[in-house]
């Protein structure tokens, strides 16, 4: 093989690589697509919005109460480590 056909052979592999870039990039961003659309047409039927609502309902109700716990535990942890030993 000659110096011009090792890169011709060169160029060809490269401009391959290329276009196996491309053809894959196309081809995962339409399967991406696919797949979002599906997980869209999932999350948004009525199969799964009756028990997302449920689930909804219950944090936004649960919530103040784990705060409120959360804070009470914090406040009693800070007293007990910044309590002072009694002098003798």
């Amino acid at each position: 093989m000659t110096t011009g056909d090792d890169m011709r052979g060169k160029i060809i592999f490269v401009a391959g690589i290329g276009v196996g870039y491309v053809l894959g990039a196309k081809a995962g961003r339409q399967r991406y697509e696919q797949i979002a659309a599906s997980a869209d047409k999932l999350w948004n039927s009525r199969a799964v919005a009756k028990p997302r609502a449920e689930v909804q309902q219950f944090v936004d109700t649960q919530t103040p109460k784990v705060v409120d716990a959360a804070t009470d535990a914090a406040t009693k942890a800070i007293r007990k480590v910044t309590r002072r030993p009694k002098e003798s």
